[in-house]
């Protein structure tokens, strides 16, 4: 009783750590929302994979982007070119027979090298092309060449990590890799199949299957041709296999990666880790699939915890770490051998000896182990409703809907094209987590396609392409105010403003800010739990959206929404940013303060020494600390209107002292200069 105590004392404190069966999955459905919606490229595909993916959300969580061309397929023989119509596919071609197992060449047809069919090609498939090398009387592609070429022509500021070009992104760290990609399964993992009787459910391993894999452009460090072969990639497997776990089974495997972080690689240089997290994952996979364990459940979640450990203790004595759909691919063959392996062997045995006591060492687990400890016949309740309330998912459950909101765009036929996206998915079968955040999504692309139409239309008057434009954006713009959250209102005051229409904006403006003012609204981390669940609790997320959360306003910076912040934007394009994030609270002074400017010149006074108290005096209630560099500048801007040039100075140099998270720099120092001079 105590160990089953023990472990579901575990089982609670990994949900708290690591998240409930419903913050899992309202993670996992809000980022396949955001997947459907963003794959509306012609060109090319993608595919968000990565620990973030997965459903966590630690800290070192992982978040990597497989990208694809649309036209280019691998075969693996040359028989399955029937399914292809070979003037719209490139076919590439497998080649195992000289590389190591879940490796592969991969070459082309000799026509495709020629001079004339290159210079008719896009950029992407030109940068393909310039990869390839001969050998063997073939056209191969070269997969270090390739990392290369796809590294400088994705963004010069790029470096090779892996098979990935990685950076950054404004404010945001990126690992893209550029792959290609096979709807046929590959024959060397056609044991995989056989094994799946129990795990993962048969309607799982089908769609595994019948969705084919991937190759990122890596070679084996001891093959034959390791600069020239490519790893055969089972990211989209790996993923559907760990949404196809229950609930103990994902915390276990949540469990080992803080093992492996905490414990065994703790205090250890990066190039002493021989362990990562992948092979965590991939020894829950052999324990779910050799059924070790015969039931994952709370109770048994340390007791499942050890299966995998014992496994991995195992594989390191062999020497020998089986890829999970190729076990012919020893994953510790280049880098665990020897001496290494020794070492690693004696530390792993150390804590094994230990037994679960092992995990006293874990900062994240240390708590959950001593309360039973010290108080063995403590009951122990796993009920996920008792171990977060309403307020806090609520707050989790629009924040991430808020980070996975990049459906902005400026072009009006991807615009469509998600829209009639939208339109499939209402007649499918979606989840609650799909519904919430299929209509903010919506939302935001309404918005772009009403600024944009009216950029297309600007002029005011009795031009009737100009009144049918402005009619459909107002619509627009309505209409998402009825799908998103508070903040979508100032949107519809950001449009008055740009139509001249100052008095309809500063109606809005006033609705916007009794709104915002209400004491149960959630906006990022701030939520008061009593009051929002006595005004909004047990409603739908629809009428909480409307009614209780704001979110920061996010402007695409190829869209012109307000003219006062076009600097800011091109500034952000400039630095490969392309958004601008704005506190809805300081964006509302702005525009209450850049309206009254021609209704009531002593109104705009009082909203400018609002916006100056809400920036200097602030605490992170209402301005975030990554967004004061934009709060600052905004409030320069409004200084400089009014003609106080020293107190505009004053916040425009503020604004350069921040953190950068917009990319506005180039934009501020050009207003100081104009200032100065």
């Amino acid at each position: 009783m105590a160990d089953q105590s023990m472990s579901k004392s575990v089982y609670v404190g990994m949900c708290r750590k690591i998240g409930t069966s419903q913050q899992v999955a309202s993670r996992r459905d809000i980022a396949d929302t955001k997947q459907l919606l963003d794959d509306q490229n012609n060109v090319r595909r993608s595919m968000v994979s990565g620990s973030t993916r997965e459903g966590f959300r630690l800290p070192d969580s992982d978040l990597d982007t497989m990208l694809w061309p649309t036209n280019h397929r691998v075969i693996w023989d040359i028989s399955q070119s029937e399914f292809y119509n070979l003037h719209r596919q490139i076919l590439i071609l497998c080649e195992s027979s000289e590389s190591p197992a879940g490796f592969t060449l991969l070459w082309l047809p000799f026509e495709h090298a020629n001079n004339s069919v290159l210079s008719a090609l896009n950029r992407a498939e030109q940068v393909m092309l310039s990869s390839s090398e001969r050998m063997n009387d073939g056209v191969f592609l070269s997969s270090s060449k390739h990392r290369e070429n796809m590294c400088t022509s994705f963004n010069p500021n790029s470096r090779v990590h892996g098979p990935c070009s990685s950076g950054t992104d404004g404010p945001l760290a990126y690992d893209y890799a550029h792959c290609f990609v096979s709807d046929f399964w590959p024959p060397s993992a056609s044991s995989w199949i056989e094994r799946c009787h129990s795990w993962p459910p048969l309607h799982v391993a089908v769609d595994i299957v019948k969705n084919g894999c991937h190759f990122v452009a890596i070679g084996h460090k001891l093959g034959n041709h390791a600069d020239n072969e490519w790893r055969i990639s089972f990211s989209q497997a790996e993923y559907k296999i760990v949404c196809s776990m229950n609930h103990t089974q994902f915390l276990t495997y949540g469990l080992l990666k803080l093992f492996l972080k905490e414990i065994i690689n703790n205090g250890l240089r990066d190039e002493d880790k021989l362990l990562c997290s992948y092979h965590m994952k991939t020894a829950v996979f052999w324990t779910i699939q050799q059924n070790t364990l015969s039931h994952w459940c709370p109770q048994n979640l340390l007791a499942g915890f050890w299966a995998c450990f014992k496994l991995l203790v195992k594989w390191v004595y062999e020497g020998i770490c089986p890829n999970f759909f190729i076990p012919e691919n020893n994953m510790f063959l280049s880098k665990i051998h020897g001496q290494a392996q020794t070492s690693l062997f004696r530390r792993l045995y150390g804590l094994y000896k230990k037994g679960v006591a092992l995990l006293l060492h874990s900062p994240s687990i240390r708590s959950s182990i001593i309360d039973v400890l010290c108080n063995p016949g403590l009951t122990v309740c796993t009920n996920e409703n008792t171990l977060i309330s309403e307020a806090e998912f609520d707050k989790e459950l629009f924040d991430e809907i808020f980070s996975n909101d990049s459906q902005r765009t400026s072009d009006l036929q991807r615009c469509v094209k998600i829209l009639h996206t939208v339109e499939h998915l209402i007649d499918s079968s979606l989840t609650k987590y799909h519904v919430v955040s299929v209509k903010k999504f919506t939302a935001s692309i309404l918005q772009c396609i009403a600024f944009t139409l009216h950029n297309k239309y600007p002029n005011t008057g009795v031009n009737k392409q100009v009144y049918i434009a402005d009619k459909i954006s107002l619509y627009m713009l309505e209409l998402a105010t009825k799908f998103g959250v508070v903040s979508d209102l100032l949107y519809i005051a950001m449009y008055y403003y740009k139509t001249l229409r100052y008095r309809e904006a500063l109606s809005v403006l006033e609705t916007t800010k009794v709104k915002l003012a209400q004491p149960y609204l959630i906006y990022r981390d701030n939520v008061d739990r009593e009051r929002y669940t006595e005004a909004v609790g047990g409603q739908s997320w629809s009428i909480k959206m409307r009614q209780a959360v704001t979110m920061d306003i996010i402007l695409d910076n190829e869209i012109c929404f307000i003219i006062e912040l076009l600097p800011e934007q091109q500034s952000g394009r400039q630095n490969r940013l392309g958004v601008l994030f704005i506190p809805p609270f300081v964006l509302l002074h702005m525009l209450e303060f850049l309206c009254f400017r021609h209704v009531d010149k002593t109104r705009a006074q009082t909203v400018l020494d609002d916006l100056q108290v809400l920036v200097h005096d602030d605490r992170g209630l209402y301005v975030k600390n990554i967004y004061r560099d934009i709060s600052w500048d905004i409030l320069g801007i409004c200084q400089q209107i009014t003609g106080n040039i020293q107190a505009a100075l004053y916040s425009f140099l503020q604004s350069l002292r921040q953190y950068p998270f917009n990319e506005i720099q180039n934009a501020t120092i050009q207003r100081i200069q104009e200032l100065r001079f």
